[in-house]
């Protein structure tokens, strides 16, 4: 355990998230996500929803300010203009983190799985709700941050 690091944070997840660079995408899947055939890594954290995860990778992973969007969810499929729980729950996991200005796409689901296949992990949740996916794209650590 560590001082102010997020226990959702599991050393495999620490790792995937600081080996990314800008522009890298990492995916935060729900429990039914075919993350195994989809991504090259796969990291389970089974005890927790998909905002939890959420909030846990956004207080240390910062977005790209640049990328229009700067994350993606999966739509639904016959319903491409529904918000399904999750999706409504990342959004206010968003907010809480000063990101309520960040422009989220929606992809189809096979774009969706596309998206998360070029991911650098695909992080798979206990999050039973369908749906509760997301796709984030790395911003930059600011210079001034890095300063110790």
């Amino acid at each position: 355990m560590l001082k102010g690091i997020h226990p959702l944070l599991t050393p495999d997840l620490l790792h995937a998230l600081a080996s990314m660079g800008h522009g890298d995408t990492i995916a935060i899947v729900d429990a039914n996500f075919p993350a195994h055939s989809t991504g090259r890594a796969v990291i389970d954290i089974a005890g927790a929803s998909a905002p939890q995860v959420l909030d846990a990778v956004l207080s240390v992973l910062p977005l790209d300010t640049v990328a229009v969007p700067a994350a993606f969810t999966m739509e639904v499929i016959g319903d491409p203009d529904a918000v399904p729980a999750p999706v409504a729950d990342f959004a206010a996991v968003l907010t809480e983190h000063a990101l309520a200005d960040c422009e989220v796409g929606h992809l189809p689901r096979h774009a969706f799985y596309d998206k998360a296949a070029d991911a650098v992990a695909i992080v798979r949740t206990g999050e039973p709700r369908p749906y509760g996916n997301i796709v984030l794209v790395k911003g930059v650590v600011g210079h001034d941050l890095m300063r110790g």
